[in-house]
């Protein structure tokens, strides 16, 4: 399951990656400490931001792979 940030007027930016088998993948810039997730299962995902400001006003969205 991948993790998208969209600022406005932007394109598409990758927070994070997660698997049910393998521990968060973060890209450059974003931080567990940041940007929460927790995955229980293949079909539920939950990201949360920690101490938000006005730099993380954004459209997210949420994408699943199905390998």
């Amino acid at each position: 399951m991948f993790w998208y940030q969209q600022p406005p007027r932007h394109g598409l930016k990758l927070v994070a990656s997660t698997a049910t088998w393998m521990k968060n993948s973060y890209e450059e810039g974003y931080s567990e400490a940041k940007f929460g997730i927790t995955r229980e299962n293949n079909d539920y995902s939950v990201m949360m931001i920690k101490n938000v400001t006005y730099n993380d006003a954004a459209t997210y969205f949420c994408a699943a792979n199905d390998h």
